[in-house]
């Protein structure tokens, strides 16, 4: 058994109460229902400015209500100190999800992804210290690595960053290292590497590349690659982040405690190669995916060129081993996306 079978297995047998932010969003609303499926206590806040009551919806669809009942949502903001005090009370691990993602929406709006991502951390951070939390986990970002080309990226080799959104990770990061410090608080960082899953948004001005071309697809269209599609990224599939997190809130190593890790696949993709196999999945089931051909745009503004994770700290320290590989993911991910927008194939 791995590490994460084990101390799975023993949640089940002592259930612990967590807090999850962002509990309605893609990531929130995953954690959620695989923490009330291994019988824990949830709270869970959000505010659904990106979340959707949706997704808790389907978290309650899954789980069943007996599951459901361990489930005490807060409809609340990070930017209160109110709403994070009260989310707080009584937890023993707080799962800190909530934030303003995108690139190109930090560019577009940099006032408001540093008011939700570096004001609404701080404010959590404060909660979690009074209310003696035992572990502050928190979702950092791959971005952080900013201009640095150094494959793979490794925790403590880092660039100068290129958007307000990577900015206001890695000050999320350094306020985390200023308050085990000064003020006591156990923490993990995780450095999320283009995570995907059932959830994910496909539709809005930011949605993510891998929920919106399988909707594109679906739909008959032609999907769009920023530049000319030899750009790559390290996706990792939501199972993995769950793992992930579970993982950082229970180890009971003081030398993995107060740190940032990578957690990802481990391996590269381009986005013409990630196309091919997100068409052919489909295919499959929609043979006329087959003969959609992309279009091609312009670079986008922030990205960085290729991005590729060293999980080997994840996995000396914390025990992660990564469980989808991004073909074995995307199977699980087309399914649940195509079945939600009745595609033909179901």
């Amino acid at each position: 058994m791995s590490k994460f079978d084990i101390i799975s297995a023993e949640l089940c047998k002592e259930p612990k109460k967590w807090l999850i932010t962002g509990v309605a969003g893609f990531i929130g609303s995953n954690l959620l229902e695989a923490l009330l499926e291994l019988h824990q206590s949830v709270v869970g806040m959000d505010n659904f400015f990106t979340g959707y009551p949706h997704n808790l919806e389907d978290v309650k669809r899954t789980v069943g209500p007996e599951k459901w009942r361990n489930f005490e949502f807060i409809e609340g903001d990070i930017r209160s100190s109110a709403d994070c005090r009260r989310a707080c009370a009584g937890v023993d691990y707080v799962l800190h999800q909530a934030a303003l993602g995108s690139v190109p929406r930090s560019i577009d709006d940099p006032i408001t992804t540093n008011t939700c991502n570096v004001d609404g951390f701080l404010q959590m951070l404060v909660a979690a210290m009074e209310a003696h939390v035992k572990r502050f986990v928190f979702a950092s970002s791959s971005s952080v690595y900013g201009d640095n080309e150094k494959l793979p990226k490794v925790e403590d080799e880092i660039g100068s960053s290129l958007s307000p959104y990577a900015a206001s990770k890695l000050i999320n990061e350094i306020y985390a290292g200023v308050f085990s410090k000064v003020y006591d608080l156990n923490w993990i960082g995780l450095r999320y590497f283009n995570v995907f899953g059932k959830r994910q948004d496909p539709k809005g001005a930011y949605a993510a590349v891998i929920p919106c071309w399988i909707d594109v697809l679906i739909n008959q269209n032609r999907p769009l690659i920023n530049g000319d599609g030899e750009t790559s990224r390290d996706f990792c599939y939501i199972k993995d982040v769950i793992q992930g997190n579970i993982l950082a809130a229970l180890s009971q190593s003081s030398e993995a405690l107060n740190r940032v890790y990578n957690i990802a696949c481990g391996n590269l993709i381009t986005l013409n190669q990630l196309l091919v196999l997100i068409r052919s999945s489909l295919s499959s089931h929609l043979p006329e995916v087959a003969g959609i051909d992309p279009e091609y745009g312009p670079f986008r503004k922030g990205d960085v060129r290729h991005s590729l994770a060293d999980i080997s700290l994840a996995n000396q320290l914390l025990g992660y081993q990564p469980r989808y590989s991004v073909a074995t993911g995307m199977e699980e991910a087309i399914h649940w996306y195509a079945r939600k927008q009745k595609a033909p194939m179901l």
